[in-house]
């Protein structure tokens, strides 16, 4: 897996995020906190999955389904209605969630040819 820049940039946002769940008040700890975290280890999962896949449009897809599903978990966590989040926290999350989204668009590209 050493291989792969993208599972380096999951496993570095995985301990992020993880650090800023910490944070969360415990009411939604096991609520959204909960959600976040699992589609954090989805992710990191379809990545393994699709690495090791010779087909492997369908789990790129569904990696791109779950890049977005945990995006609009973390801007609902950053919602001033709620701020479970802080604005620099948010800002780095989402850097990190773009970078990774770019790299699964080149990944996509590639394998569409």
């Amino acid at each position: 897996m050493n291989e792969l820049k993208i599972y380096q940039k999951v496993y570095d946002m995985i301990v992020y995020g993880n650090k800023c769940l910490l944070q969360f008040p415990k009411s939604e700890r096991y609520a959204l906190a909960n959600e976040i975290k699992k589609s954090m280890y989805s992710l990191l999962k379809l990545i393994i999955a699709a690495n090791k896949k010779y087909y492997k449009k369908t789990t790129l897809q569904e990696m791109d389904v779950e890049l977005e599903t945990l995006r609009t978990f973390i801007r609902i966590a950053a919602d001033p209605k709620f701020k479970y989040l802080g604005l620099k926290q948010y800002e780095n999350w989402s850097k990190m969630l773009s970078e990774i989204g770019r790299m699964l668009g080149g990944w996509m590209k590639s394998v569409n040819r």
